[in-house]
């Protein structure tokens, strides 16, 4: 039964050795529910960006996160894109994101002609730094040239603290995207995350807990944000007779059948969060008595854990650990290389330390995914286990 652990199905890894068949770090897996909905869909001939399954979507994902108005997309980077357009973020802006998070949180900025400026990390939740948050909004307003947006992520699926961070955009009337890509089931104080801000983004990419194929969402309390944002991501077009375009739009709405995909995947949200919150406890209390640290959950916050990351005592050990569990069929990755330090921004201006860089240097996320069974992760904990046990012994 899915999110259980299960033993290796003998029948069909019976060729294959314990050491050898691959683990994969965050795959998508069906539901066993996505038939029923797609089945609908095709019989009803809804094969386009509208239909039963869209609404039906739409409705369950406002339910799920209490949000007011709801946008069902192409992408999660669409929607960040949409959001910033919305704002009214164009050429020459400036926009604060956070530094440590997948290129997709920035990407956007640049779409629009706007200017990301990149902020560090705190070292507990490693979310964006509320603190590093305020000094750079003043900085550019003493400077003349003020922030029109926030950009602040909830990376790994760990809500940041954005009810402090909005509290900072309202000080110096800058509006707050949040970038919920990773952390749909997340929430504070029972709060969904993607809600607290001025517009919210939900990502449903392969690799997340639940995925529509492809896909992403909008949120917000306001109408007139996700009116607009339905009309720039319809292509733009004018209401009425003929096609009348005053603006560039963009071909961003989500497909009924990935809508319909979604639908059987939004049954077992809560059993996938649990199970992965089950995959970080485990390998929490296995690595427990080793010199590695973990991603913190600050109070009355719930994290969905899409993956479990850890920290380890320095590059050299990390990278150690990587190549193992490569070399035996197990795929990891560092943490997120901070945006800062990527080439394509080399000119983009940064604030703060270097928490963002000692994650990346240290930091790896482990295998997390839904299928993964005892046997997996004891794979997983024997190598990371020998790879530092190895060490101590030589040191």
């Amino acid at each position: 039964t899915e999110g259980q652990c299960r033993p290796i199905n003998k029948s069909t890894n019976q060729q294959i050795s314990k050491s050898t068949y691959k683990i994969s770090l965050s795959s998508p897996q069906t539901s066993g529910y996505e038939g029923k909905y797609l089945k609908e869909a095709l019989a009803a001939n809804e094969l386009s960006l509208s239909g039963k399954q869209v609404d039906q979507f739409r409705e369950r994902l406002q339910k799920l996160t209490g949000s007011e108005y709801l946008l069902p997309l192409s992408s999660g980077t669409a929607a960040l894109q949409l959001a910033l357009r919305v704002l009214g973020v164009g050429k020459g802006d400036y926009v604060a994101c956070s530094t440590f998070t997948y290129a997709a949180s920035a990407f956007p900025i640049t779409y629009i002609g706007a200017t990301p400026v990149f902020i560090d990390s705190e070292p507990q939740s490693w979310n964006i730094d509320l603190n590093v948050l305020e000094e750079t909004a003043k900085e550019l307003e003493a400077q003349g040239s003020k922030l029109k947006a926030i950009i602040a992520v909830h990376v790994y699926g760990m809500p940041c603290d954005i009810e402090s961070i909005v509290e900072v955009g309202k000080k110096y009337n800058i509006p707050v995207i949040e970038d919920a890509a990773e952390s749909i089931g997340s929430t504070i104080c029972g709060q969904h995350t993607g809600t607290f801000g001025d517009l919210g983004v939900l990502s449903f990419n392969g690799n997340k807990i639940i995925t529509t194929s492809g896909g992403g969402a909008l949120l917000g309390k306001n109408p007139e944000y996700i009116s607009y944002a339905k009309k720039l991501a319809s292509q733009a077009r004018e209401e009425g007779a003929g096609y009348t375009h005053q603006e560039i739009g963009y071909n961003y709405l989500m497909g009924n059948i990935n809508a319909a995909v979604g639908l059987g995947q939004l049954e077992v949200l809560n059993k996938r969060i649990k199970r992965r919150r089950e995959v970080f406890e485990i390998y929490k209390s296995e690595l427990s008595d080793l010199e590695v640290g973990f991603q913190n959950e600050p109070e009355d916050s719930f994290s969905n854990r899409w993956l479990t990351c850890v920290l380890f005592k320095d590059f050299k050990i990390r990278e150690k650990v990587r190549l193992a569990l490569e070399q035996n069929h197990i795929e990891s990755r560092p943490l997120w290389k901070p945006m800062h330090l990527q080439p394509v921004f080399k000119d983009a201006q940064y604030f703060g330390g270097n928490v963002a860089e000692k994650l990346f240097e240290k930091g790896l996320c482990l295998p997390s995914g839904t299928e993964l069974t005892e046997n997996d992760m004891e794979r997983v904990v024997e190598i990371i286990k020998k790879v530092i046990n190895r060490r101590g012994r030589k040191g």
